[in-house]
């Protein structure tokens, strides 16, 4: 699969003035729940109605969707707004009634993305389908998995393709309740950046106050739209409770989020700038994290140290890493001077974070 200008055709189209938006409930509950959002969202920015009719559960025994029956929900939600409509699809039988029922857009799940096989049995289901398909990435941040089901789908037939960035699963603690990656889907932008890319940052946040501020950095990085869950009363939602916001709090949303638009030469390149800094922007953050989680094994050493009463500074072990770094940084472009100065700084707060340990 290469990259094509005509991979855009499906978005262009559209001739939208401001980025796709994808939203509605994590899941159908009720047929008033459903047409309830949906009028809400009627004559907005939103331009297709999602909801979950399978859903896809960690666990046995929670809220598994409606199934089938919400399908004519999503009919009626077209009949009545105008709006075009969307669900996941995780098996053959998810894909033909969905087609049966006309739904406009499909996705294609994270735990779907994950299995090759899963990925061929849908490609040979959608074959040569003209409906919009958009592949999650996988739980996992493996970018050649992630593209690799997308061109399942492209040898399948498929013109009409996106994908949709929801973050990455961690046994780590963390803010996020699925990991961005944002190097990852930079890099997705990097080898096909004609195709559309969609953030979830509901997903990604796992909580609302988060939204808005993950939107905000997927639109600085040119993401092509948003897909937000949106509920009338999420804090009763029968599935990710947490993460849906309210109808009007995404409106509001929508009027705040700033877009960058290439009007001429100087706006293009301030679009550009913009993104590269979004981009260092991300990268500082990591570097944050790393940092963080450096200092934390710090701690640890320095519980040690205080247990079997021995010295904080352990003069060999430095300069053996003071000398690996040297030559990595090399490696990486970086120059020796920096490499001394970034490590002893880093160095001189492990000791501080020990010497803290040992004296409490």
């Amino acid at each position: 699969m290469e990259n094509k200008k005509e991979m855009r055709n499906w978005l262009d189209d559209m001739k939208l003035d401001h980025p796709l938006v994808i939203a509605g409930p994590c899941s159908a509950e009720t047929e008033e729940q459903v047409l309830k959002i949906a009028h809400e969202l009627k004559d907005t920015d939103v331009s297709y109605y999602r909801a979950g009719i399978w859903k896809p559960r960690t666990r046995p025994g929670n809220f598994e969707g409606v199934g089938a029956l919400g399908l004519k929900w999503l009919k009626k939600v077209k009949e009545e707004t105008g709006m075009k409509t969307c669900t996941e699809v995780a098996n053959t039988a998810h894909v033909k009634l969905a087609l049966e029922n006309d739904v406009d857009l499909l996705w294609i799940g994270a735990r779907s993305t994950v299995s090759p096989f899963i990925m061929q049995e849908l490609a040979d289901a959608l074959a040569g389908t003209d409906k919009i398909v958009l592949v999650k990435n996988p739980v996992n941040p493996d970018l050649a998995l992630w593209l690799g089901g997308i061109e399942r789908l492209y040898t399948a037939g498929i013109k009409n393709l996106g994908a949709i960035h929801r973050g990455f699963s961690t046994y780590e603690k963390s803010k996020y309740r699925n990991i961005p990656e944002w190097q990852l889907a930079i890099e997705f932008q990097n080898r096909f950046p004609d195709l559309p890319l969609i953030n979830d940052p509901s997903h990604i946040t796992g909580k609302r106050d988060m939204v808005f501020d993950v939107s905000q950095t997927a639109l600085d990085l040119n993401f092509d739209g948003l897909m937000i869950e949106t509920h009338t009363d999420p804090d009763n939602a029968w599935s990710d409770a947490a993460q849906q916001v309210t109808p009007t709090a995404l409106i509001q949303m929508m009027k705040d989020l700033k877009i960058r638009k290439e009007t001429d030469p100087e706006a293009e390149y301030n679009n550009e700038l913009a993104n590269l800094r979004a981009q260092i922007d991300v990268v500082d953050n990591q570097v944050i994290e790393l940092l963080g989680k450096r200092m934390k094994v710090a701690d640890g050493i320095g519980a040690l140290k205080k247990q079997k009463n021995v010295a904080v500074l352990q003069s060999k072990r430095w300069n053996e890493i003071l000398g690996k770094m040297v030559l990595e940084g090399e490696q990486k472009g970086l120059s020796e001077e920096f490499i001394l100065k970034l490590f002893k700084a880093i160095h001189q707060e492990s000791i501080n974070h020990q010497e803290k340990i040992l004296k409490s």
